[in-house]
C-alpha cells in the first residue's frame, strides 16, 4: 500500500480515527506522518534484530564451580560448525544444531528470558485433539499405577485400575473412530 500523500513511498503508519461513530483510516509513509505531526520523535527506528540482539547481551549464571569471563567467552566453540559464543551471542542464532549441546549450560539464562522465566517448552493440544490425547495420557498415568499395584500385591485396587483403563480405551477407541470429538 502506498502513501495516500505523497504517493511515492510504502505506507508504514497506518491510523485509525473514530470521531462520533466515523471511522477514518489513514495510511502514510514515516516522512509524512513526520510532516503531518502524526509522529513527532526523531529516533532512529528499533528492528526487531535490536530486541532480539538485546536478549543475547547478559552475564550468564553458571554453577558455582565455574566462573565466565570474557577468555571462555572466547574459546567456547562449537566442534562441529566452529562458531564460538561470543559470535553466537553477536548474531542471535546458531550456526548448527551442534551449537545447542556446545553452548549448553549458558543457554537456561536465554530461554528464561525470552519465555517469561520457562526453560521448557510443552506445546499446546488442539481443542478437536484435546480430548482424545488427554484420554490417551490419563490411560498411560493409569497402566503406570496399576503396575505398582501389582507389585505391591493390591490386587482389588488393581481391579479397579483395570476397569477404569478399559472404560478409557473403549471410550478413546469411539473417539478415535469417530474422528473429531
Amino acid at each position: 500500500m502506498e502513501c495516500e500523500e505523497c504517493h511515492e513511498r510504502p505506507a508504514t503508519l497506518h491510523l485509525t480515527k473514530i470521531i462520533n461513530g466515523e471511522k477514518n483510516e489513514i495510511h502514510v509513509c514515516e516522512r509524512c506522518a513526520k510532516d503531518k505531526g502524526y509522529i513527532d520523535y526523531d529516533e532512529p527506528a528499533y528492528s526487531i534484530h535490536d530486541l532480539l540482539a538485546g536478549l543475547f547481551h547478559y552475564e550468564p549464571t553458571v554453577s558455582k564451580s565455574q566462573s565466565f569471563n570474557k577468555q571462555q567467552q572466547e574459546t567456547l566453540q562449537c566442534s562441529k560448525c566452529g562458531m564460538t559464543y561470543r559470535e553466537f551471542t553477536k548474531i542471535g542464532k546458531f550456526g548448527c544444531a551442534s551449537c545447542y549441546d556446545a553452548f549448553e549450560e549458558y543457554l537456561n539464562p536465554i530461554f528464561r528470558r525470552v519465555h517469561s522465566g520457562n526453560i521448557t517448552h510443552d506445546g499446546k493440544i488442539p481443542n478437536r485433539q484435546g480430548t482424545f490425547l488427554k484420554k490417551k495420557q490419563l490411560v498411560q498415568e493409569y497402566k503406570g499405577k496399576l503396575k505398582d499395584l501389582i507389585e505391591n500385591e493390591q490386587f482389588e485396587e488393581a481391579a479397579v485400575m483395570r476397569d477404569k483403563i478399559k472404560e478409557l480405551e473403549n471410550n478413546t477407541a469411539k473417539i478415535d473412530e469417530d474422528g473429531d470429538k
